[in-house]
């Protein structure tokens, strides 16, 4: 390891920046930010960096840089354009043992500044000694993508908790062993979300009730249409934190596998007639889990509260006051339409859109079909594969028109999607004839028509 990462407290310490340049004015950004009282040396500074010496109260020293312009600093930093005078700024803070940086210049550095992800209080540095910080900056943005600025927020919150945690836990193993439980909560989640003040009075709950330190939680996940790039940031966070995955045949096997290696995966899957589980049974396994105190991550298709039975399954969990989050996910319908190039509303075509559940029950599809006759409304059926033909059948009898145009997204968002269009008095016959299969969603409006010039993603 060439440097060591060390934070240093520099308010109101005395620094000195050679330099007023473009890239001396980037460096005194940083430490006006870090509150130091900071001198900058040069005959001409950038407008930007005289304004911010004026307001954060530091020093413009209009001059060229000499060797006493060093003496009582604790900081050195060399931003100027020549080799000459850096060298020389680096030999003087050195022979006053001095820590100093000569920018882009690892050579004459004895400290250098890394790529920083400022999440106040919380600073996360990344470095390459040096060699690159092209490439530091580069992963510096990839982690700032995956750590939300609330954790700041968070942060700080557990400072103000930290003395009423330690008076109820005071000793240190457990004390740890709740906070690592705490953060990955929905005592975290509710901070985040900017509601402190509910988060405050959970985590006082959870102190108050020793039983509830060992209970575990429930995060109900919207897995999207399919394609893992959809899922939200926080559904994949909260996936990472599970100890035990419950997933269905809509989600996805590349998204199941986003899940820690060593979580517990269990399939409750049901289609037609055929159900791994009852849905009653999922319902208790959930609390079952969270009572042994494991984190549960339900992974429905789709969003969980769009004819994804999500109130069903966090119901029980509220009667036996579980902790639950609740994660959005991109509904099918949504999905499917993007990707199929067929916008769900469009000015010229449609000003409406309804979801509608199309699965059949006791062989027929239960609808107010005499409902669905506005020619400027697209009508987006789920779970309709099965009942089609029963659905063109209505809609035509209740006054659409047979051509009425009308398409069936199969396997929407996958390499594997397929696109069928027809009419309301073809469509049932050219299912017949290719055989799509679950999950499949039907889109039936003059939208429909838009999809031979907006798809950009499956078949034609």
């Amino acid at each position: 390891m060439q440097y060591l990462p060390v934070c240093l407290q520099l308010q109101g310490t005395p620094v000195v920046l050679v330099g007023g340049g473009t890239v001396g004015t980037r460096k005194a950004r940083l430490l006006l930010r870090a509150g130091a009282n900071l001198t900058v040396v040069s005959p001409q500074i950038s407008p930007e960096l005289e304004g911010s010496l004026a307001q954060h109260g530091g020093i413009w020293q209009q001059s060229e840089y000499a060797e006493t312009d060093l003496h009582g600093k604790k900081l050195v930093i060399a931003a100027t354009p020549s080799r000459e005078v850096n060298q020389r700024v680096h030999d003087d803070a050195i022979a006053l043992s001095l820590p100093v940086n000569v920018v882009d210049d690892p050579e004459l550095c004895t400290f250098i500044f890394p790529a920083i992800i400022d999440r106040d209080p919380i600073i996360i540095a990344v470095s390459s000694s040096g060699q690159s910080p092209v490439l530091a900056r580069l992963l510096r943005r990839k982690i700032e993508a995956l750590v939300p600025a609330a954790y700041g927020r968070l942060a700080r919150f557990a400072g103000r908790m930290r003395t009423l945690v330690k008076e109820h836990i005071p000793e240190e193993g457990p004390r740890r062993l709740f906070w690592e439980q705490t953060m990955e909560s929905t005592v975290a989640e509710q901070v985040m979300s900017g509601r402190e003040q509910a988060a405050e009075q959970q985590l006082r709950e959870r102190l108050r009730d020793a039983d509830s330190l060992y209970r575990g939680e429930v995060y109900l996940i919207g897995a999207g249409p399919g394609d893992p790039d959809l899922m939200t940031f926080k559904a994949a966070r909260l996936l990472q934190r599970a100890d035990v995955v419950l997933y269905d045949r809509l989600v996805a096997p590349k998204i199941v596998e986003m899940a820690r290696k060593d979580a517990e995966r269990v399939y409750v899957g049901k289609r037609r007639a055929e159900h791994a589980l009852p849905q009653v049974e999922i319902n208790q396994l959930l609390l079952d889990l969270a009572l042994q105190g494991k984190r549960v991550a339900r992974l429905k298709g789709g969003d969980p509260f769009v004819f994804g039975r999500g109130g069903e399954e966090i119901e029980l969990l509220a009667r036996h006051k579980v902790s639950f989050q609740v994660v959005p996910g991109i509904t099918a319908g949504s999905g499917a339409a993007c990707y199929a190039g067929i916008p769900l509303t469009h000015r010229d075509h449609a000003q409406s859109v309804r979801f509608v559940a199309g699965y059949l029950k006791n062989d027929s599809v239960d609808q107010n079909w005499s409902s669905f006759q506005s020619t400027t409304e697209t009508l987006v059926f789920y779970m309709g594969l099965l009942g089609l033909p029963m659905i063109c059948e209505q809609l035509q009898a209740h006054g659409r028109s047979p051509e009425t145009p009308i398409a069936l997204v199969e396997r929407a968002t996958l390499m594997e999607q397929r696109v069928l269009r027809g009419t309301l008095a073809t469509m049932t016959e050219i299912v017949r004839r290719e055989k799509p299969t679950a999950p499949t969603l039907i889109i039936v409006g003059d939208v429909v028509r838009l999809h031979e010039d907006l798809a950009w993603f499956g078949e034609a």
